[in-house]
């Protein structure tokens, strides 16, 4: 039996100032996009943050677009979008001309948020992001249902709409129960950060009567981004500078939002701790193929060929290994 094990390219599009110029970036990003479409790559996945000094990609909506006219195949997944933070019509209608541009081809996590300068930027509190978050997706799943409608004392009236229902489109994120729940009340998926909420999701859904969304269940102990390399010595000098600074601004986020000695970053800023606490891989194609071999359903491989500014020549690199690697790890998956 094939496992449902997804294959995907991420992009945050950080760009710190030592690095490549974010022009040269984004039009890299972009020719990924199209060569993962076409040596079969599932997914591509995009971040979303504002007001971050590297430029971390604030418009998630607007990159999958460009990336979307130059594929026919691969699926993009949005998250998490930081819903709270938006005008939730504004939202809808963007989320109606992806899914039209890419003829049904996206996905959208919404999460909470948790950067108060974010908030304080968007004239938001967090201490409204619960509340804001169930009232945005409500909107929007019936905004994109099609319905005419007054909410909180505005008239709501969206078109076009796209073409896939919009509850296989969603999907709710989040690390803690609730979230959990917050996805199976509102009946669509679910991208947990940690594997074992996958649980609850499922039993809140039996509970009311539903069928589960789309969901995946992240397996502890796998990297957050894969470098293929022929030399993984010789890769991780390559990345090493590129992984520092993006832990370093992860920890900066988690530190101001509360106890710094809590913060799952600390002391990872580190290159050696970084390293050797496996967030980033440096694997030769041979060893991805034994990995996809061990991967359980539901999981996923992720390479971020232009991670924290990496120059698209290494990117480059790294995808061409992953082409000619394709057939084996689907071998292997089919294992």
């Amino acid at each position: 039996m094939v496992r449902d094990v997804k294959i995907t390219l991420s992009f945050d599009m950080r760009a710190p100032d030592w690095a490549v110029p974010t022009n040269e970036l984004y039009a890299a990003a972009i020719e990924m996009a199209a060569f993962g479409d076409a040596i079969g790559v599932d997914r591509i996945g995009l971040m979303e943050h504002h007001g971050s000094d590297d430029g971390y990609l604030p418009q998630p909506f607007t990159l999958a677009s460009a990336m979307a006219a130059r594929t026919s195949k691969i699926t993009f997944m949005l998250g998490a979008v930081i819903l709270p933070l938006h005008d939730p019509v504004i939202i809808a209608e963007q989320i109606a001309l992806v899914d039209l541009i890419s003829n049904g081809r996206l996905n959208v996590i919404f999460g909470a948020g948790y950067v108060p300068f974010e908030f304080a930027m968007f004239g938001k509190s967090l201490k409204d992001r619960g509340r804001l978050l169930d009232e945005h997706i409500e909107l929007i799943l019936r905004a994109l249902n099609g319905e005419r409608f007054e909410m909180n004392g505005k008239p709501v009236f969206v078109r076009p709409l796209p073409v896939q229902r919009p509850e296989d489109i969603i999907l709710v994120g989040g690390g803690v129960p609730a979230s959990a729940k917050r996805a199976a009340r509102f009946g669509v998926g679910f991208g947990p950060m940690k594997g074992e909420l996958v649980d609850i999701y499922l039993e809140e859904c039996a509970k009311l009567g539903r069928a589960p969304g789309q969901y995946n269940r992240p397996k502890a102990g796998m990297p957050l981004a894969i470098h293929l390399c022929e030399d993984p010595e010789a890769g991780w000098k390559a990345i090493e500078r590129h992984a520092v600074h993006v832990i370093t601004e992860y920890a900066k986020w988690a530190e101001a939002e509360g106890d710094a000695s809590s913060s799952p970053f600390k002391g990872l800023t580190d290159p050696a701790v970084l390293r050797q606490a496996g967030l980033f891989a440096c694997w030769t194609p041979d060893q991805l193929i034994e990995q996809a071999r061990k991967m359980e359903d539901k999981t996923s491989l992720g390479l971020q060929p232009l991670l924290g500014g990496l120059s698209p020549e290494e990117g480059w690199k790294s995808l061409r290994l992953l082409e000619k690697a394709m057939p084996a790890i689907r071998t292997a998956l089919a294992e």
